[in-house]
This record gives structure tokens, sequence and C-alpha cells, in this order.
């Protein structure tokens, strides 16, 4: 299949390309300034985060790799593929939590979004008995209405409907050893992907969002105009800040960014797609962009690019751009050297509106897009997720940074392990629940599976030690991340891409 056909597949399927902006921009205006010495440490010159959205190790690679084929979509695993700590034959059938977990197929992509604050996944854990998920995270009715069994909390999928992520975890690597690193939802977990830190938010104290000047739960950021609701904002730096100091190309490129319409000089995000059982899902959600709740990266009227060359550059985007973008970067050869990429809701993984088929059809169309740019042979792509939505795994994870806070309740009534809080910050306890991570690259080490203790400010180690930056400091777990290094490996490139077809997650017929 040519290079062509396959990045505007992934055009048409993720993203509609802003009109009036890269189709007549000045394509042949002077480039920004971009610091030509900012060497790498690796063979990588490009990362790209697909962040992803809510689920947990187990949900998605708990029985891998081996699949039941109990519905005509047959996987099986390549000779000498590594096994991971994941769900034993006594937890399929006898598991601590009164309830086995079940396998869902195809016919049940669209399930309940569970359970996942703060304090609910820390009662789950029961004290690290890992025994409570039905209790505090389990939902069993929403609208539309699930059609899996009682106990859906437990359940997960397996390489029958998972199927690229599986063939992706077969061809390149991933660890079964990753963690959230925090407790909590997407605002936690998108904050700690770029800083490494959730405190500093103002408001201070917020019922449900903040406490003692941390976020811990979901509120829309301040400096954006399509935010609703109850708003924070954040102080402090972020990797954004530190690529901009050495002039280093980086881009948030997120689905449904681009506005629809303007109200009263405030604009509005209004763009949707349709998922897989028909409902129709608004494309942009505010509280998953991190760089809108500081002001230092905000683009709070969601400005386009003045040119195709700002993309990556400052400039009156500051950064923050469409996911349609990202794509006619790949194309056009302007990639950022750092892009951190969100779909649209309907796509992003999140139960309730989006399911693992609409999920699969845009991370393949979007690797498949790098794989067959330019960029493939530097590129690194790391897939990972927000949260884990509360579903179950059952892996307690290592209590690295405590928190003795009104909301803490792993060890007891207002307390989460023991010790003191890094920066002296409540409200941080971590690591939160094991989430999936696969590295996708010809440095990936092949068919591998790394279970070195990692979480989401891994990458934002690898990041800034891949462009020497410094660790962002204050308190910011960056400082006691775990590395990559396990997934990598620099000596030994593999070039040939894994095209796979968008539907089924299968190897695609060229």
């Amino acid at each position: 299949m040519s290079r062509r056909p396959l990045i505007m597949l992934a055009l048409v399927g993720t993203a509609t390309i802003a009109s009036a902006t890269l189709a007549t921009a000045g394509a042949s205006a002077a480039a920004p300034t971009v610091n030509k010495s900012a060497k790498t440490t690796s063979p990588i010159k490009h990362v790209v985060v697909l962040y992803q959205e809510n689920v947990s190790f187990d949900h998605y690679f708990g029985t891998y790799p081996y699949a039941t084929n109990a519905d005509g979509s047959p996987f099986t695993a390549k000779p000498g593929t590594p096994s991971v700590n994941g769900l034993t034959p006594e937890l399929l059938t006898a598991n601590p939590n009164g309830v086995n977990p079940h396998r869902l197929g195809a016919a049940n992509a669209l399930v309940c979004d569970q359970n996942h604050n703060y304090t609910p996944e820390q009662l789950a854990l029961d004290g690290g008995l890992v025994d409570k998920f039905p209790t505090y995270t389990g939902v069993e009715s929403c609208s539309p209405p699930d059609t899996a069994p009682p106990g859906l909390v437990m359940d997960y999928y397996d390489g029958n409907t998972v199927t690229a992520l599986w063939n992706y975890a077969q061809r390149f690597s991933m660890s079964d050893n990753f963690f959230d690193t925090t407790f909590g939802p997407s605002t936690p977990g998108a904050l700690n992907l770029v800083s490494g830190q959730t405190h500093g938010a103002t408001p201070a104290v917020l019922a449900g969002v903040a406490d003692n000047g941390t976020d811990y739960g979901d509120a829309d950021p301040t400096y954006d105009e399509c935010s609703a609701g109850s708003t924070i904002a954040m102080s402090g730096t972020n990797i954004g800040s530190e690529l901009n100091a050495q002039h280093i190309t980086w881009g948030w490129f997120q689905g449904g960014f681009t506005p629809t319409s303007q109200v009263n000089g405030t604009v509005v995000c209004g763009a949707s797609h349709t998922n897989v059982g028909g409902a129709t899902v608004t494309d942009y959600s505010a509280h998953h962009n991190p760089f809108e709740y500081y002001a230092s990266t905000a683009n709070r009227a969601h400005l386009p690019p003045t040119t195709e060359a700002e993309i990556g550059h400052n400039g009156q985007a500051n950064h923050q751009y469409d996911l349609s973008y990202f794509y006619q970067s790949l194309i056009d050869g302007n990639l950022p050297a750092v892009s951190l990429v969100k779909a649209a809701r309907y796509q992003d993984g999140h139960a309730g509106y989006s399911d693992p088929i609409d999920e699969q059809a845009y991370l393949v169309n979007t690797i498949n897009a790098i794989e067959q740019s330019k960029y493939w042979k530097s590129t690194a792509i790391i897939i990972t997720y927000d949260d884990s939505d509360g579903w179950y795994d059952q892996v307690m994870p290592p209590i690295v940074n405590p928190s003795a806070s009104a909301e803490d309740a792993l060890s007891g009534t207002g307390v989460c392990g023991n010790g003191t809080p890094l920066g002296g910050f409540e409200d941080r306890c971590g690591y939160g629940q094991r989430l999936p991570l696969l590295v996708i690259s010809p440095y990936a080490r092949e068919n591998s599976v790394d279970s070195a203790l990692t979480d989401t400010t891994s990458i934002l180690r690898f990041i800034e030690d891949n462009w020497s930056l410094p660790r962002i400091g204050g308190g910011s777990f960056d400082a006691i991340a775990g590395s990559l290094s396990g997934l990598v490996n620099f000596t030994h490139r593999v070039s040939t891409p894994l095209i796979l077809n968008p539907s089924t997650g299968e190897p695609a017929v060229s």
C-alpha cells in the first residue's frame, strides 16, 4: 500500500482538517528559530505519545498472550512470546473480589464507565488485599445499558477484540509493571504526564477536585474558552516550558480542538462524531488537555497556527493544535520533535462513550501514518492511558509517595502509605493502578515484556533525558521515575514497520 493512501485514511478516519488553515497556509514562510544544536542522547529524534483514556493493564492484557478465540476472530501468539503478570487461573475462577472476571468480546464493546475517583480507587485495594473493586469502583448500570454479566468492573478484553494492541505487543515492546502516577481520574493523570505535579492548583480547595492546593479530581482548565463548569488553574512549570527554553519543537494535538462557532465572543468546540453504537459524541474534552491549565502554555481561544511553519514553534497557537495538524505535519514534513496526541473522544477508549473498536481504528490509522512517513526510522511511539477507569487489576501498586488527607483511605481513614510525601504535598498518593504501556519503534525490543518499575512520569523522564532537559523540580515525580530503557535497544534497529488493518487489527495485505 502506498504512503499517501494510508496517511489520508488516517486523516479521514480521525479528524477533519480545519478549513482556511494549512490548506492555504504560507508553506514558503520562513520557519521560526529552532535550536539546531539540541542533540539527542539516543537515535530517537521524534517522540509521539498517543495518550488514551481509562484502561487498566488487566482490562486489556490480563490473559496476554492467550486469547479465547471463541467468536470467529482467532489470535495465535508467536512462539516464544513472553508471559505477563496477569490473570492466573486462580484469579479467573476463585477471585477474592467474590466475582470472577469474565471475557468481554466485540459484542460488549460499549460498556459502562466505572468509578475511578481518587478515594474509591484506594478503597478498592483494601489495604493491599485488592478485593473490593465491585464494592467501590464497580458501576453496573448506565446509558446506554451494557450487555456484560454482573461484576463488569472485573471484566477484560483479549486479543480477539483489542487485536491491534496485542499485535503491536507481539512485534514491539510493552511493560507489565507500569503505573498511574497517582490515584484518580483524567485531570491528575494528564497533569502528571506533562509535569509530574498535581500540586499548585487554584482554587486550593474545590469539592471533589482539589484540596491542600492539590488537584485530585476532574475539573476543566481555567485558561480554555471551551471549558464548562468548575475550573482550576495550575502554577509551576511543565515539559512544554522546558522544551521552549531549549528551542525544541513540540505540540499537543487533540481531536476537536478547532472551534466550530463563537457565542458572545467565546469559542465553542462543538465538533462531534458517531461511535460504533451510533451515539453522537462531542470530540473535545477540555479536562483532557493538560497544557490549558497553565497560563504559560495555554491557547485560550483555540487559535490556529498562522502558517504551517509555526507548528511546533512559538506562535499564536502556543503549541496547542487540532489533531488534524498532526497528520498534516507528517505529510508535509513538519513533525515536531515531541508530539503529544489525543484522540477525539469517540476514539479515546474511555468507557461510556468510546470503545475498543473505535479506539483501534484511531490507533492503527495513526501508527500506520507514522510508520509510512519519513520519520519512522527515528521515532518512538508510546501508547498509554491517563487512568485505569477503576477497572480491576490484580497488582497492588507500590506506594512510593504517601499522603495523609481527608481524601485518603488506602491504609485507613485519612491515610495512604507511610512516610513524608514528595515536596510535602498531600493528595498525591501513588503509584495508582497499573496501566498498559507499549513502545513502537525501530528501536523497540521485539516481542518483549519489560517488568522494571515505571509510571506515567517515566515518559516525562524519557523526553527529559533524550533532549538533556532538567528535571521539573519542586516535588515532581520525575525525580523518582523509573527508566523506559528496558523497552528499547539503541544498538539494533528493525526498520520494517508493522502495517495493520484498522478494522481487524491484523497485518494488512498490501
